[in-house]
């Protein structure tokens, strides 16, 4: 039986590629049909992105699509080579993907405030790592700042791992890091957490408080993964595999595994629906991308 392909636009080993992995052996139970997960890294997503994008669409070819592939990218980008709303048919959201903000322990801070007071008190003193311009944990500093009128010097790297490495040695002070990530470094006291990006907790960590509680009201900054195919795959299709989809995302088991890594399980919106959501998140985070002063940069 011909296999299913499902695209990962990262390298094996971040949170997006173990949830791929997790729905990806769970659908081949209830399909009956192999599918074969495909890394494609590079080019800020955009190399596995645009695959998916000029791939057949006949339901064959499928992409784990996180929030900056289809909300941060199309300002950041010049020239873009996929439309995030055009391209690609938008099957199921299925997780969210809190970010935690991390310091390492010997920056004297304990909370958000703590942070905030050490940033207004030494302006220009503080610098913070993340996975690479533009990137999820890039914008989350950014709105971190915009929010509380603070200025903190980007660090960029090729990945959230080598970021997290110099967080832990102390080169640079802190960081959002992926859940995934940042959970083990947390419980090995190799770096101090003050908050989460997402509104909610998570099982994996309840004594972590939302930022948005602990000191700046109304920060948003978790990422999302959503599940794509091309844009001319048909309806009845794109229904059949959004039915899959949740129906595994209803599941007790997947839902706990999902939740054991730090991430949060999603009861995804109907297909026309995840449509209006990618619209809505490129205004968003267009703010904050001008803001930084980095559309068009790429």
């Amino acid at each position: 039986m011909r296999p299913v392909t499902l695209i990962v636009p990262f390298a094996p080993g971040g949170s997006v590629d173990i949830v791929a992995r997790i729905l990806g052996r769970k659908l081949t139970e209830r399909l009956g049909t192999p599918i074969i997960i495909e890394n494609r890294a590079g080019g800020g997503t955009t190399v596995g992105a645009s695959a998916v994008a000029k791939a057949a669409p006949d339901g064959y070819t499928l992409m784990s699509a996180p929030c900056g592939t289809l909300a941060n990218n199309p300002t950041i980008y010049k020239r873009l080579p996929y439309d995030p709303i055009r391209d690609f048919a938008h099957v199921a959201l299925i997780i969210t993907v809190p970010l935690i903000l991390v310091v390492n322990p010997s920056l004297p801070v304990h909370s958000v405030p703590d942070l905030i007071k050490l940033a207004k008190d030494r302006p220009d003193h503080l610098s913070y790592a993340s996975s690479g311009m533009g990137s999820s944990l890039h914008l989350a500093g950014e709105l971190l700042k915009s929010l509380t009128a603070i200025e903190m010097t980007h660090v960029p790297y090729k990945g959230g791992a080598p970021a997290m490495n110099d967080v832990v040695a102390g080169h640079v002070p802190l960081m959002f890091a992926d859940s995934g990530v940042a959970l083990p470094q947390i419980r090995e006291g190799k770096v101090r957490a003050l908050g989460m990006s997402s509104k909610a907790r998570i099982m994996a960590a309840p004594d972590i408080p939302p930022i948005a509680e602990a000191g700046v009201p109304g920060f948003d900054a978790a990422c999302w993964q959503m599940i794509v195919a091309p844009a001319a795959t048909p309806q009845e299709i794109v229904d059949k595999l959004h039915g899959e989809f949740a129906a595994i995302m209803a599941l007790p088991d997947i839902r706990h595994r999902i939740e054991k890594v730090g991430l949060i399980p999603v009861v995804s919106p109907r297909p026309e629906e995840l449509r209006r959501l990618v619209e809505a998140e490129i205004v968003r985070w267009s703010k904050v991308v001008h803001r930084a002063g980095i559309a068009g940069s790429e």
